[in-house]
């Protein structure tokens, strides 16, 4: 686990020559995931009082803000995503029947409820990309965790249910920090730094990262040196997947994330290309693909930070995540449950003899509302706390 609070916050050693088996369920040889990014309705526009218009990913390569002024083509296509693009998208996952996450920007979803509507009624896992589609790096700590807080509301208000994994997107160097204070998600993806999932410590707290890309991603079709055509595209994504999947033959296969945009690849002449892909990963029966909190959840069980879990450590979802089939098991309650037990551990302040297994059995079999279980939940424990 690499500490960020230090004086060089960079790990430039990462796994090494020794990465680990990911262990992906079933024993599949790599985890393909599908980011549908749905920014449109909350990108830089003065109707949302910001200063300028938008000039970020559009067919307009190269574009720049306009003072003060609409951007009446810059704003249809923002359009273009939210009323075609992103059901394009839709019926060409929900077809073939395949879990994808959305990292979704709260003020566009809050203008669009049918596509909202249609992500949760599809199963799909819906991420916090922030609440606005906008440039964090002038932003404040206070402030950006303020827009933050606001996008998790708006959300719950939404879907019913909180995200728990965060995709700032245009980020600042607080951002991951915020990300880990804020304790309700159990992953962050505001990196690019690797194939894997990887612990980090933030601010003291164990904070897992699932990692994204900007390379097997629709953006490039918006930028200088990037897809030209489809085919260029297909290209790119086939040669990223075999290479993981033959990775994963030996053992080491990591996360083929393909990061895609409404406006972007929801265009007709490019979605062709991410349909012959989706069926040639189709066609590889030892591909999982799955969502970014299904590789989360399964990094969690399976690799935890090296030492073990350390509970003063951890924010309220991860305790939450590790802790409540503990009370389930204890109580013979259901696993939403044993988390609301967990949760309510975790709300209550965790004192120091939390890190202990004895402490933890205590504290987690008082909750549960079977105080005599404690000894046997220590065993549990031992193998889950770091010493």
């Amino acid at each position: 686990m690499f500490d960020l609070d230090q004086d060089y916050p960079r790990d430039m050693v990462g796994y090494g020559r020794h990465r680990p088996d990911p262990a992906w369920p079933g024993g599949k040889r790599v985890a393909v995931q599908c980011v549908i990014n749905y920014e449109e309705g909350g990108e830089n526009c003065i109707l949302h009082g910001d200063a300028a218009s938008e000039a970020f990913l559009s067919e307009i390569v190269g574009a720049l803000p306009w003072p003060g002024k609409r951007h009446a083509n810059m704003e249809s296509i923002y359009e273009y995503g939210a009323r075609a693009g992103f059901w394009r998208l839709w019926r060409a996952f929900t077809r073939r029947n395949l879990p994808v996450t959305v990292f979704g920007v709260a003020s566009a979803m809050q203008r669009n409820p049918e596509a909202v509507a249609a992500m949760v009624e599809s199963g799909w896992e819906i991420a916090s990309h922030g609440l606005r589609w906008i440039d964090y790096r002038d932003h404040s700590p206070e402030a950006e965790r303020a827009d933050i807080d606001a996008a998790v509301a708006i959300q719950a208000a939404l879907t019913g249910s909180r995200p728990l994994g965060l995709y700032q997107g245009r980020t600042s160097e607080n951002t991951l920090a915020i990300g880990a204070a804020e304790g309700g998600f159990l992953y962050l993806a505001d990196s690019y730094a690797d194939d894997l999932p990887y612990w980090l410590r933030i601010g003291g707290r164990q904070q897992l990262v699932v990692p994204y890309t900007l390379d097997a991603n629709d953006m490039r079709f918006a930028t200088a040196q990037g897809f030209n055509n489809g085919d260029q595209f297909f290209g790119y994504l086939k040669d990223t997947f075999d290479v993981l999947y033959r990775e994963g033959e030996a053992g080491s296969g990591g996360i083929m994330s393909v990061g895609l945009h409404c406006r972007l690849v929801g265009r007709p002449g490019r979605m062709a290309a991410l349909e012959r892909f989706l069926d040639y990963v189709g066609d590889h029966p030892d591909a999982w693909v799955t969502t970014r909190l299904d590789i989360a959840r399964h990094w969690i069980a399976a690799h935890p930070p090296r030492g073990g879990y350390r509970p003063t450590r951890m924010g309220r979802a991860l305790f939450g995540e590790v802790f409540g089939p503990v009370c389930a098991g204890l109580s013979g309650a259901s696993p939403a449950a044993g988390a609301a037990m967990a949760d309510r551990v975790h709300a209550g302040g965790l004192p120091a003899e939390a890190d202990d297994p004895s402490g933890l059995a205590r504290l987690l079999a008082e909750a549960a509302c079977v105080p005599d279980a404690a000894p046997a939940a220590r065993s549990r424990l031992e193998a889950i706390i770091g010493g």
